[in-house]
């Protein structure tokens, strides 16, 4: 099947790309890596009157530590130029994981970071991630730029907060007030498969305690899950057996998981609660032993 006729833009700069989409109404799709837009057009699941491909605007495939430790990542910058950066593997192990997990080697090489959590597929690895860590996005519309938090981002399955003239130009992950530790773990059929279930942790410790922590919970609810209860059990103190098993138990509670033919919905609890214990049982303590 072929895509329906649309038109097609490749403006030159975040202004006229903004532009145009204001001009085209709610009925224009912006293009960065395609990897997921395009297999939609192609199966006329997508029909936009107009293709915003942003692949010209300058400046926007960067990836960079600020002098505080916040971490920027542009709208162009692909997931395969994550999952090779030494600098991401330095600063944030939660990312540093995620990365190699994401679809397969040819979607990494094209696809992007920004286009995945704008794209709200509630099987996308990095929505997760980023609500583990606390995330947000910056968009910029013809009012001006704004923050959305990526907790509040994805308002139902492939939808978001987005107005549409607004372009999502920047991911950030806050910089951390302790040592940084986490992972994530992905159940999938086979390499480069949508998530059956994955888990992303991401916890802050200082002297020992957890300071701050983080769980986000893919593929199994209508849209990417924020575990907050679970996370909450992780906090003010070290991370014992005891801790880690609760955190593990009220993420399982959070998931609201479908049985289907990839599982039943005690499956993926199960499954969920096991990658909690397996994550947080692997972070280091600040003698380098895991818990």
């Amino acid at each position: 099947m072929y895509p329906s006729r649309f038109r097609y833009e490749a403006p030159r700069s975040v202004e006229e790309a903004i532009a145009l989409l204001h001009q085209g109404g709610g009925e224009a799709k912006v293009l960065a890596g395609g990897q997921s837009l395009v297999p939609m057009l192609k199966l006329r699941f997508a029909s936009p009157e107009m293709l915003v491909d942003i692949n010209n605007l300058p400046g926007l495939d960067y990836l960079r530590v600020d002098a505080d430790g916040t971490i920027r990542i542009g709208a162009l910058c692909r997931h395969a130029d994550l999952e090779k950066s030494t600098l991401l593997a330095a600063h944030q192990p939660t990312m540093a994981a995620a990365a190699p997990l994401v679809a397969d080697p040819i979607v990494r090489n094209r696809g992007t970071l920004v286009g995945s959590l704008c794209h709200a597929d509630p099987q996308g690895d990095w929505a997760s991630v980023m609500i583990a860590l606390g995330g947000h996005i910056v968009a910029q519309g013809p009012k001006g730029r704004r923050k959305i938090a990526v907790a509040d981002l994805m308002k139902g399955p492939f939808q978001t907060v987005l107005a549409y003239d607004e372009l999502a130009i920047e991911a950030v992950v806050p910089a951390p007030k302790g040592v940084a530790g986490g992972g994530y773990l992905k159940l999938e059929r086979r390499v480069g498969d949508f998530a059956t279930v994955g888990v992303a942790i991401a916890i802050e410790t200082s002297a020992g305690s957890v300071i701050r922590a983080g769980i986000g919970l893919t593929g199994v609810g209508g849209s990417t899950i924020n575990a907050v209860d679970a996370a909450g059990a992780l906090l003010g103190g070290p991370l014992t057996a005891d801790t880690i098993a609760r955190a593990s138990e009220l993420a399982a509670q959070a998931a609201q998981p479908r049985s289907d033919h990839r599982g039943s919905a005690t499956y993926k609890r199960h499954i969920v609660s096991t990658f909690v214990t397996r994550i947080l049982t692997s972070v280091p303590d600040s003698k380098g032993k895991a818990a």
